[in-house]
């Protein structure tokens, strides 16, 4: 960094020499238009080195931006043209008009010289001023550029902001960087970050958000699920434009009776409340008090801030997801994007791209389209009627796959007559289509047809299925009104539809349907498993000047590369991977794998022994001596929620339980995800009292499962997390018949390599993943320490090891016998515990 020429990275305290590392290989990386792979752990300020390496591109970025500007500007003898004059000189070169042509023409010649000039700047991007236009009932921005003279130039420039030419207002986007992140509270914990920063005065930020999070409407924001205030949402924009005079006997008009509108969406507060979006850095949080202050809407504020913004922070479904990026104003082509949190990509995007549908939701779309048909018959295009028969009868045939049949009306809750037996169908999209009967429709033209986003409401279906959340009790095709269950399936099922039509229209290797049946059709479902998440992200990967992947921890990185990069053809020479250490210094770590326990019973929790009394006797042994000598808090991850249960309820019985509560208090995972924050904080309260009160509990003991509510996302940093415990292997079910498929899909599709099948790394590649963002609960900053405790010898393989994260596996001893792993953790307590 020191080097002539070497980027300058402003950052609010001396960073890290890994920080600069990790903003040196992040400047190359957007500069030369790369694929990165960052992997930095948790505690090394991997947010704060994201945003100043990024934004320090930008910032040069425009600034290259701007001298070539300044070139393009320069006329003779280096002084700089203004508009106005570049202007007067252009139209001087043109013959003067002779006193018997019309003034018309030269209007029109004056005119045509003053707009070829404004093309010719806005190819290259000046520092930008906004000029505020009359528009479509509201307000439009048209950005030009900013000269010495720019005041003299705004009148001249008024004539291109209204009139005819509005088709020409549409407002560019400017380089921009788009950060994903998977939750609400990680995205409001980066802008915090940016907060921190040196470059908050400076830079232009908009936070993205789903209306459920965003809406500050009171009355919508009480239904509670994510659909309904969606629905509620756009039904309440279309009552806005719907409020119009109508027609009646003895040719008067009368309006239409008054229907819901929202007070929060008005152009001038939209406006207002754009530009503060845009004039300070703010959370959604601080977002949306200021939006109630104002009374605006903040989910179409940020929308409209989306243009001018260079830094737009969103969540992963509004980028991942094609339909919610057009609908959201997102625009990739030419823009960077940083995906944190992004060692779970490929899972995401089969979950965002799959679809599931039930028999209760495909009755209740058949009855309430057949009763729209019915009743507004004589008002709908043909047209219109064509495409509705089409969707009935594609909705027919998926009733039909269920063992069901479809009648106006009826109540999805009877039942049919009960099926042979509970069973599962795995079918090739194809196979399915013809089981369905339904190979003959175009779902291509369906889907465009059902789509939302369609821009002539009155000349296709969209206006149709935007009446569907309205219908009132009368037409609700179960009749019951007060069940919560019917209320919720009753909340738009076309959307569901519509999902899975849009599934079906994959390439037929891309995915699978499986279809479950029961003893009736309306608990019976249908489900579209996507099998390669690349097809939908290579568009994604050929937009962007820069892709970036960052995590605290992405290894294994073989099989992300591989299935979502390669095949979506990025070439390899495009990808760069970057791993930095911790910067604890290595004492204040130590890994084990340990083989054996206590006794000497050898640790392999195969499905086989893993319930095996011996078995479980052994790992309450190995509990017990590390709450012996660890201090404040020991986690332990169980495989899955089912063996927790059998080897909890095994050490109850033997008196496990008893000798490990007479140590720690014991805490367990709960069921409920927002019973969660709960337990967190008793755990915290009791380890910090026992700190305190030095009685006989040194702290706690908290129970938890990989993969499960506490093994990502959750700081375990400092008394906390003194001791990971990692019990046996997680790995997936390979009986599943999604994981089986998938497993079959990557060996067919994907080159072997290493001796093992595409469909065998997947398994091995699963369960280290999630070994790894367990284990990384722990050891949050430079100060912090902790001891990880791999209780399996299967860990000690060296196929197993290499996927460990490299911090970790620089410094992982195994041990075949549990005495010398056991001294060499009391020696790091004592150490740390001596020296605190």
């Amino acid at each position: 960094l020191a080097n002539a020429g070497a980027p300058h990275f402003p950052f609010p305290y001396k960073p890290y020499p890994i920080q600069e590392q990790f903003m040196q290989a992040l400047y190359g990386a957007l500069e030369h238009g790369k694929v990165g792979i960052f992997e930095s752990p948790t505690g090394t300020g991997k947010s704060l080195s994201l945003i100043c390496g990024a934004l320090s591109w930008l910032r040069d970025h425009e600034e290259k931006r701007r001298q070539e500007a300044d070139r393009l500007l320069q006329g003779d003898g280096g002084t700089s043209l203004s508009i106005s004059s570049s202007l007067s000189t252009t139209t001087s070169s043109t013959p003067p008009s002779s006193s018997a042509e019309p003034d018309w023409i030269t209007d029109f010649v004056q005119k045509k010289a003053e707009r070829d000039f404004v093309s010719k700047l806005k190819v290259v991007e000046y520092k930008c001023v906004y000029v505020v236009c009359g528009g479509w009932g509201g307000v439009f921005e048209y950005r030009v550029f900013q000269f010495d003279n720019i005041m003299t130039t705004l009148p001249q420039l008024d004539r291109f902001c209204g009139g005819d030419d509005e088709d020409d207002l549409v407002e560019e986007h400017v380089t921009k960087i788009y950060y994903c992140s998977r939750t609400h509270s990680q995205l409001a914990q980066f802008i915090h970050e940016v907060q921190k920063s040196p470059f908050s005065p400076d830079i232009s930020l908009v936070p993205l958000g789903s209306r459920q999070n965003m809406c500050v409407n009171e009355e919508v924001r009480r239904l509670g699920s994510v659909q309904r205030i969606n629905d509620r949402c756009m039904e309440m924009q279309k009552n806005k434009h719907d409020q119009r005079p109508k027609e009646v006997e003895g040719g008067k008009r009368k309006r239409g009776v008054s229907k819901a509108v929202c007070p929060y969406v008005g152009a001038q507060g939209l406006q207002t409340l754009r530009d503060a979006v845009l004039g300070a850095v703010r959370d959604i949080e601080q977002l949306l008090s200021l939006a109630r202050e104002t009374r605006s809407c903040p989910y179409y504020a940020t929308r409209l801030a989306i243009p001018p913004a260079q830094l737009v922070v969103l969540p992963y479904q509004t980028v991942l997801h094609e339909g919610t990026r057009r609908a959201s104003g997102v625009q990739l082509k030419g823009q960077v994007l940083i995906i944190d949190e992004a060692h779970n990509l490929s899972d995401v995007l089969s979950c965002i791209h799959s679809s599931e549908l039930t028999g209760a939701q495909l009755c209740r779309a058949h009855s309430q389209l057949a009763q729209y048909s019915e009743r507004y018959r004589s008002r709908l295009k043909a047209k219109n009627l064509m495409y509705i028969k089409q969707i009935l009868f594609v909705v027919e045939g998926l009733v039909r796959v269920l063992g069901g049949k479809c009648k106006v009306g009826q109540n999805p809750h009877m039942t049919f007559p009960s099926l042979c037996l509970p069973a599962t169908e795995l079918l090739t999209i194809n196979n399915f289509l013809f089981k369905a009967q339904i190979d003959n429709i175009n779902l291509f033209k369906v889907t465009t047809t059902t789509t939302r986003s369609q821009p002539q409401p009155t000349d296709c279906l969209t206006e149709t299925l935007s009446l569907f959340p309205s219908l009132s009790p009368v037409e609700s095709p179960s009749g019951q009104q007060g069940a919560a269950e019917d209320r919720e399936l009753a909340a738009s099922p076309m959307m569901q539809v519509e999902g899975f039509f849009m599934a079906l229209t994959n390439t037929n290797t891309d995915g699978r349907v499986v279809l479950q049946t029961q003893g009736s059709v309306a608990v019976s479902s249908m489900k579209f498993l996507l099998l390669n998440p690349a097809v939908h992200f290579s568009q994604v990967l050929k937009d962007c000047r820069a892709v970036i992947f960052a995590g605290g921890t992405m290894q294994p990185v073989s099989d992300f590369k591989q299935e979502l990069l390669f095949s979506a053809g990025v070439e390899a020479e495009r990808i760069i991977e970057f791993s930095c250490g911790h910067v604890i210094p290595p004492e204040n770590i130590l890994p084990i794998v340990l083989c054996s326990g206590p006794s000497g019973q050898e640790l392999e929790f195969t499905f086989q022994n893993r319930d095996t009394p011996r078995m479980m006797e052994e790992t309450g042994r190995v509990l017990s001596n590390l709450c012996n000598v660890v201090p404040g808090g020991v986690v332990c991850f169980f495989p899955s929620y089912d063996y927790s249960r059998r080897i909890l309820e095994h050490w109850e019985a033997s008196g496990v339980l008893a000798r490990l509560s007479s140590k720690k208090k014991i805490f367990q995972e709960p069921k409920k995800a927002n019973q969660v924050e709960k337990v967190l904080n008793e755990f915290s309260r009791t380890i910090q009292r026992c700190a305190v009160d030095g009685g006989t509990l040194s702290g706690a003991l908290l129970f938890s499962v990989v993969g499960g509510k506490m093994s990502e996302g959750i700081n375990f940093s400092d008394d906390l997390g003194r001791c990971i415990v990692m019990v046996g292997m997680p790995y997936p079910n390979i009986k599943s018949p999604e994981l089986k498929e998938k497993m079959a899909y990557l060996d067919k599709n994907l080159p072997h390599s290493g001796g093992r099948s595409p469909g065998q790394a997947l398994i091995e590649n699963l369960c280290m993943k999630a070994v790894n963002q367990s284990i990384g609960r722990a050891i949050r900053h430079r100060e912090d320490y902790a001891c990880i405790v791999l209780c399996d010898r299967r860990y000690s393989r060296p196929a197993t090891l290499a996927k460990l994260p490299d911090w970790i596996r620089a410094h992982t001893h195994t041990h075949t016998s549990f005495g010398p792993a056991f001294a060499g953790l009391r020696r790091v307590i004592h150490t740390h515990t001596c020296n605190g």
